[in-house]
C-alpha cells in the first residue's frame, strides 16, 4: 500500500550506537518481491511479498523500522546470529544464505536467500536508495599509496571551481563542510549507497572517493557508477588479505573493468602500465605519458612548484606538500580534473591550498629541527617519505615507526629494513597492536632493521608516547623527526580497546615540553 510514496526516515537512530551512518531524509519504498527480482534471489514466505523496505544495513544495532537486514556469513560469526536483535529493532526482511535462513529467529519474516549474499547487498541497497550514484559524479581513486592525498587534491580543486563536494576515505567522510567519522576507507555497501543518497539530497554534485582493495573484493562498490577511475601505484600491502601481489593487483584492476566512464592511470610503475588500454589517460614523472611534470623547484620547507604538461598546454602548480611522490599524486589529480573540464586556474588554485591531515604534515612550534607526521605504513611509502625529507636536510633523519597488528605480517621486517637504511636513528615502537602481542610485532621489525645494510642506530621503545618524546630529545638543530604510521588517526587500538592517541598532538606536546 506504500508503493510509489515517499516515506520519511527517522532523523535520529534512537538507541543505536553513535557510529550509525547517515540516512537520506526520504526514500521511495521497495517491496520485498521487487528486491528479490532485482537480485534474482529466492524469497521465502511469498505471502509477505508486498512488505515494504525503506533501508538496508549489515549491522543489527543500526537497524531502524523498515530495514532489510543483511545477515552475512563472517570469519568469526554469522550475521544471522544477530537477527533477533535486528528484527526487534524493526527489520522487516532479511537477506542471508541457506545457513542463515535456517535460524529460528527468521521463521516469521520474509527472507531473501542467496548463496553469497554479500555479492548482492550493494545492488539491493542501490535499488532501495534510488540508484544514488547516478545522481552525483564519482571520482574513484585506488592504489596502495596516495589515495587519500589524491582525493583531497581533487576535492580541493573542485571546491575552487565552485562545486558542492563530498569526500569519502581513510580520514573520514565530508558532506559539503560537515565532517563525519569513518571506520573503513570505503564504507560497507549499504552504508555507501545511503551516503550517496544523503549527498545527492543535500545538493552535492561531485564526490572524491578512495576505493580500497577490500572494497572491490568484498563488493562494497557494487552497483556504483564512477565517472572517473584513477590508479596511483601498487606496492606490498594487505598480503594478509590477498594471496600475493598478482591477486592484489587483479582486485585493484576491477575498478577499470568498465565501472568507470573514464580511466586515468599513473604509469611510473609496471602495475600501472598493465592497466593501460585504448582511451586510458596516463600520467608519469619518469617517462612519456599524457601528463608529465618538469621544472620542479623545492623550497626549504619542502613545498614544491612544478610545471604540468598536458594535451592542451601547461599548468604551473604550487604544491604545499613535500615529496616527489606528491608530484605524481598531483599529476593524477590534474589529469582527472582536466578531462572533466576543470580549468587551469581552478586547478592551480585548488592545489595551492590543499591540506591533507597526517600526510607529510609539518609540526612547527618554533623548534630548530623539522618535525613531520606521516601516514606511511607500507615499506615503499616509508622509503619515499624518508627520501623526501632526506633531500631537504643536511642533518640527521630520526624516525619513529611501528606496524599494525592483525595485518600483513610479511611487511614488518621490510618496514624495519626500509627505515633503518634511510634514517640515522630508527625508534621502533607500537602502532595499533590490536589483538597481537606488541613485543612480537616489534621483534619482527627489529629483525629486518638489524639485518639492513648500512643501517643507522636502532632503538626499541614500546610506548609510542615515550618513543616520540625520545625522538624529540635526540633531535639536534637541522635534524628531521618523522613520526610515521598513524598519520591522522586519533586512537591507538590495544587488546581490542581504542585509547585516545594522536601523533600530531603527541609530537606537538613533546616539542613544547622540550623547548619550555
Amino acid at each position: 500500500m506504500y508503493a510509489g510514496s515517499l516515506l520519511p526516515v527517522p532523523a535520529k537512530l534512537e538507541g543505536k550506537v553513535a557510529t550509525a551512518p547517515p540516512r537520506p531524509n526520504a526514500i521511495r519504498p521497495a517491496s520485498v518481491a521487487a528486491l528479490a527480482a532485482v537480485a534474482d534471489v529466492h524469497l521465502t514466505r511469498p505471502a509477505h511479498a508486498d512488505v515494504q523496505v525503506t533501508g538496508v544495513t549489515l549491522r543489527a544495532q543500526h537497524v531502524v523500522a523498515g530495514d532489510l537486514y543483511a545477515a552475512l556469513p563472517g570469519a568469526n560469526a554469522h550475521g544471522a546470529d544477530f537477527a533477533a536483535t535486528a528484527i526487534a529493532n524493526g527489520a522487516v526482511a532479511v537477506l542471508t544464505d541457506e545457513a542463515g535462513a535456517a535460524r529460528d529467529a527468521l521463521k516469521d519474516v520474509p527472507v531473501l536467500i542467496h548463496p553469497r549474499p554479500r555479492e548482492v547487498v550493494g545492488l539491493l541497497a542501490a535499488h532501495v536508495y534510488g540508484q544514488p550514484s547516478t545522481k552525483i559524479k564519482l571520482w574513484g581513486v585506488t592504489g596502495t599509496s596516495g589515495k587519500t592525498t589524491t582525493t583531497y587534491m581533487i576535492e580541493s580543486v573542485l571546491r575552487a571551481a565552485g562545486k558542492n563536494t563530498g569526500l569519502i576515505g581513510t580520514v573520514g567522510t565530508r558532506i559539503g563542510t560537515e565532517q563525519l567519522g569513518s571506520s573503513h576507507t570505503t564504507p560497507e555497501a549499504p552504508d555507501l549507497q545511503a551516503l550517496f543518497a544523503v549527498m545527492a539530497e543535500r545538493g552535492v554534485t561531485d564526490v572524491a572517493m578512495e576505493v580500497s582493495s577490500h572494497a572491490l573484493h568484498m563488493g562494497r562498490v557494487a552497483a556504483t557508477e564512477f565517472e572517473i577511475g584513477a590508479f596511483t601505484n601498487l606496492s606490498q600491502d594487505h598480503l594478509d588479505f590477498h594471496a600475493d601481489m598478482e591477486e592484489y593487483f587483479q582486485v585493484k584492476a576491477q575498478l577499470f573493468d568498465g565501472r568507470a566512464r573514464k580511466e586515468v592511470v599513473c604509469v611510473d610503475g609496471e602495475w600501472g602500465e598493465r592497466l593501460v588500454k585504448p582511451g586510458t589517460i596516463t600520467v608519469a614523472t619518469t617517462k612519456p605519458a599524457t601528463w608529465t611534470a618538469s621544472d620542479v623547484e623545492v623550497s626549504p620547507t619542502g613545498e614544491q612548484t612544478f610545471t604540468a604538461h598536458g594535451p592542451d598546454g601547461d599548468i604551473r602548480v604550487h604544491l604545499p606538500l613535500a615529496g616527489s611522490f606528491n608530484i605524481a599524486n598531483a599529476l593524477l589529480a590534474i589529469a582527472c580534473l582536466h578531462v572533466e573540464g576543470i580549468g587551469a586556474e581552478a586547478i592551480a588554485e585548488g592545489l595551492k591550498t590543499v591540506q591533507v591531515p597526517g600526510r607529510m604534515q609539518r609540526i612547527d612550534e618554533g623548534q630548530d629541527f623539522t618535525a613531520v607526521v606521516d601516514y606511511s605504513h607500507k615499506p615503499a611509502a616509508v622509503a619515499l617519505a624518508l627520501e623526501a625529507v632526506r633531500a631537504k636536510t643536511e642533518g640527521r633523519v630520526i624516525i619513529v615507526l611501528g606496524c599494525g597488528g592483525d595485518r600483513d605480517r610479511a611487511k614488518r621486517p621490510l618496514m624495519g629494513e626500509a627505515a633503518a637504511q634511510r634514517a640515522e636513528v630508527l625508534i621502533i615502537t607500537d602502532d595499533n597492536p590490536r589483538s597481537e602481542d606488541a613485543s612480537s610485532i616489534r621483534a619482527a621489525m627489529l629483525e629486518g632493521a638489524l639485518a639492513a645494510e648500512n643501517r643507522g642506530e636502532v632503538l626499541e621503545i614500546g610506548d609510542r608516547r615515550l618513543a616520540i618524546r625520545k625522538a624529540v630529545e635526540l633531535a639536534l638543530p637541522g635534524d628531521v623527526v618523522v613520526v610515521a604510521g598513524k598519520g591522522h588517526e586519533t586512537g591507538q587500538e590495544i587488546a581490542g580497546v581504542i585509547q585516545p592517541f594522536s601523533d600530531v598532538e603527541t609530537l606537538t606536546a613533546a616539542i613544547r615540553e622540550a623547548h619550555r
